[in-house]
């Protein structure tokens, strides 16, 4: 196999061109075979494979820099940087990470796994070699997906008034692969990046400017210039922000892309190469349906199907469910999302509602102030998002939002550990960052009867209202409990002394199995479904410090900022802080791994609550 001679950076130029669409086979092979049992993001990766071949043929790295935005297509890198063996352990818990990691490798020149940033990144590492004198290519590769976020053109901004080479590479990946423009744009492409040709435009325009009046003779000339390529060359939106446009290009013809990236070398400005692939290439199922392949479970390779086929509702098929009806009650109750309805759950609200549905792209920051003109024009928004990306819009929900006390609704999916895809996607921060928010109420339901009962009371309520929930299957117990959801009003379930468990969301489940341990070794033990992170339940907490041993807070976020620090404060009132334990995650950014070996590994499991409970009272007696 071809493969077997790639053992580390740069050996993929030691492969006969010859063999470069046999190994482009071998690696397709490899990541299918690879992610069909650990899962993993297949799509972007097969689109991307002659792609990053073609790029590693023409750099040199680590000393160039290569940047991949988002960081979903980076396996077939990680293959050609010496990282086979870590695909056994793909997202594993301890093992190779889906995205590009500094610590894995010198390869990967910068941590990435939100979109939008790459080009930003590259820019950064421009300037940083121009002011040290270094030398070496830096190649920032973004999606077209990626090119709705805003921060994209932020960046495409400050890279137009570069004078010194930076390469953005467009990754075109839409499913039809569009017609080259013909042989003028290729002629234009060759002869644009000449030294000769820019050697010539610049001594001509030097020239007319010294001479009177030539600055409008150069601006004349510039005009016309445009306009023709504007008949012939596609790309005019990046030549009139003064960034050379190169393409579009067959993403999966290397010879074709080499040529065109050796051209974007001798740039002496930004350049953006648009390079056209397919997503899912080389595997028909992946091909037919690529937002199920995107980010994929273990599956059958023949078939394409899930090998462990999901049998029950996750919170994010509650939530469909819930707004559905929602949208059938009331014709105010529109959704948002950011280029996610599949993921969030609003599939099924947009296809019978579609004129009240809108997907903004990946544009998080632009989706809440959306919202905030919506809520302003009379609707009852519902913005659906996942709590790490909802990290993006912090100041529009705090400026735009709950300044004005607008009733858009949060529906906050993926609150808390979220597992395989690691630091940059875990959302255990949104307790803390919204709290810190004047005007906003936060809910988390403690199983899926709770959500739904909690989605109809923030669409009734006419405030800022944001509810977390869980990836992951719904919680279907505790049933029975089911009392109305009142403002900043918590839920007793059970009531018995000595110790009292003040448990949010998900970590519900987690304290009734914490109880049941505490009963067997003879403690009492009370618990409370506190349902909202704020306001809290002042009440809730004087009666747990007045009539119990030891209050615990149990939260899914990390203890800074989070619903525990509030349970201490208002404890500090009834009993100067005493018999209070707050269990959170740590402080600190949580790998990748499966979710319940994180929990315990971070100490939020029921074995270690319990022990960390029964330690703290028995140093109390």
């Amino acid at each position: 196999m071809l493969l077997d001679d790639i053992k580390g950076v740069g050996d993929i130029k030691n492969i006969d061109p010859a063999d470069y669409q046999e190994l482009a086979q071998e690696i397709r092979d490899f990541l299918i075979e690879k992610i069909s049992r650990t899962g993993g993001h297949l799509g972007s990766n097969l689109g991307a494979v002659e792609l990053t071949m073609a790029l590693h043929l023409v750099l040199n790295l680590p000393q160039d820099k290569l940047i991949w935005d988002v960081g979903h297509q980076s396996y077939t890198h990680k293959l050609l940087t010496g990282r086979r063996e870590g695909f056994d352990n793909l997202r594993k818990f301890g093992g190779m990470s889906g995205f590009p990691k500094r610590k894995e490798s010198q390869c990967d020149c910068f941590d990435t796994g939100h979109s939008s940033t790459s080009i930003s990144a590259g820019l950064g590492l421009v300037k940083a070699r121009d002011l040290q004198g270094e030398t070496g290519t830096v190649v920032s590769v973004i999606g077209d997906g990626s090119l709705t976020g805003g921060m994209a053109y932020e960046a495409l901004n400050n890279a137009a008034k570069l004078e010194t080479n930076f390469i953005i590479v467009l990754n075109d990946n839409n499913m039809s692969i569009s017609e080259n423009v013909g042989g003028v744009s290729k002629y234009l492409n060759n002869i644009r990046t000449t030294d000769a040709y820019l050697d010539i435009k610049e001594g001509i325009y030097n020239t007319l400017k010294d001479i009177p009046k030539g600055n409008k003779v150069v601006e004349g000339i510039r005009k016309a210039k445009s306009s023709f390529k504007q008949l012939v060359v596609p790309g005019m939106f990046f030549e009139d922000m003064g960034i050379t446009y190169l393409g579009p290009v067959d993403g999966h013809n290397i010879p074709a892309m080499l040529r065109v990236f050796q051209e974007a070398k001798r740039t002496r400005n930004a350049v953006l190469v648009h390079v056209i692939t397919q997503k899912g290439k080389g595997f028909l199922p992946a091909e037919r349906h690529p937002a199920r392949f995107h980010g994929a479970d273990p599956f059958n390779v023949e078939t394409g199907l899930p090998t462990t086929p999901r049998t029950t509702a996750n919170y994010t098929d509650v939530f469909s469910t819930v707004m559905t009806k929602l949208g059938a009650r009331d014709e105010k109750v529109v959704a948002i999302t950011a280029a996610m309805p599949d993921g969030t759950g609003l599939k099924r609200f947009r296809n019978m509602y579609p004129d009240r549905f809108f997907d903004v792209g990946i544009a998080e920051e632009h989706a809440v102030t959306f919202a905030a003109g919506l809520a302003a024009g009379g609707l009852k928004p519902v913005v659906a998002v996942y709590s790490s990306f909802l990290q993006r819009a912090y100041d529009q929900i705090l400026h735009d939002v709950c300044i004005q006390k607008l009733p858009v609704v949060f529906a906050i999916d993926r609150a808390g550990l979220v597992g395989s895809d690691g630091e940059t996607h875990q959302g255990i921060f949104d307790l803390s960052y919204l709290s810190s928010i004047p005007g906003i109420q936060i809910l988390a339901p403690k199983n899926k009867w709770e959500l739904s009962d909690m989605m109809k009371y923030a669409i009734s309520l006419g405030a800022p209202v944001a509810i977390r929930y869980p990836r992951g299957e719904a919680y279907a117990g505790l049933k029975e409990y089911r009392a109305p959801i009142e403002q900043g009003k918590a839920e007793l379930l059970w009531a018995e002394g000595e110790i009292c468990l003040m448990a949010l969301g998900s970590m519900v489940k987690t304290a009734w199995e914490v109880k049941a341990r505490l009963n067997e070794k003879g403690y009492k033990c009370s618990l409370v479904n506190a349902r909202f992170a704020k306001p809290i339940d002042q009440c809730a907490v004087e009666w747990a410090a007045e009539n119990h041993t030891l209050v615990v807070s149990m939260e899914e976020n990390v203890a800074s900022g989070g619903f525990g620090e509030k349970v201490r404060d208002a404890m500090a009132r009834f009993k100067d802080g005493e018999g209070y334990l707050q269990v959170a995650l740590p402080d600190e950014y949580v790998e990748h791994g499966n979710v319940e070996l994180l929990k315990k590994e971070v100490g939020i499991d029921p074995e270690t609550v319990t022990e960390r409970i029964i330690k703290e009272m028995e140093s109390r007696s």
